[in-house]
């Protein structure tokens, strides 16, 4: 019987170890969270109040050095992407195509090309890449992953909405969810029409 119980125990403390773990290496969820100056909810990001300003950035492309703070009254998409990352290449087709189809209407989208491996640390590398993929959007180089820990960012790709006012109202990690990102960027935009 004591065998019995210290079995059960073991597997007990087992699971609850294991528990704990996946708890603290999965990505927080705002699931339910809405802004309430809009007229439906818009997903918070994790990372939420005023967006970090872009630090410790060697090179831009497409454009010359940006602020967040320059950025006020603008939407803002942060993507936070490297080239070499299959699911950030995954994700560029959707991100040049909200460029096209809101930069007239008050978007900015500014890409931070945050290295994984050495090799794409390079300025020529980075640049054969905005060519490849069509990218005309500001990117910045952050070699140093200096803005990347400003956000507190963990994951390849990465995207965070800023309102006009600079806040983070939107966070996502990873592909997918392109119909709420667009969904979020028209209903920030609508806010201004």
């Amino acid at each position: 019987m004591f065998s019995h119980l210290l079995s059960r125990k073991l597997l007990w403390l087992f699971a609850s170890a294991a528990t704990t773990a996946l708890l603290a290496t999965a990505p927080l969820s705002p699931a339910n969270a809405q802004d309430v100056t809009t007229t439906g909810p818009i997903r918070l990001a994790q990372v939420s109040g005023t967006a970090p300003e872009f630090v410790g950035l060697k090179n831009w492309f497409n454009s010359a050095p940006l602020r967040m703070a320059d950025l006020r009254g603008k939407v803002v998409l942060v993507d936070f992407w490297t080239y070499g990352c299959i699911n950030c290449v995954r994700t560029l087709p959707h991100v040049t195509k909200l460029q096209e189809k809101y930069r007239d209407k008050g978007l900015v989208i500014v890409g931070i090309h945050t290295p994984e491996f050495p090799f794409e640390k390079s300025a020529a590398n980075v640049q054969a890449a905005l060519r490849q993929h069509g990218i005309s959007y500001a990117v910045a180089q952050d070699n140093e992953s200096a803005t990347w820990n400003a956000y507190g960012n963990h994951y390849w790709p990465a995207q965070y909405i800023v309102d006009q006012n600079g806040k983070i109202v939107f966070q996502h990690d990873g592909e997918g969810q392109y119909d709420r990102i667009e969904q979020t960027i028209q209903k920030l935009l609508n806010r201004t029409s």
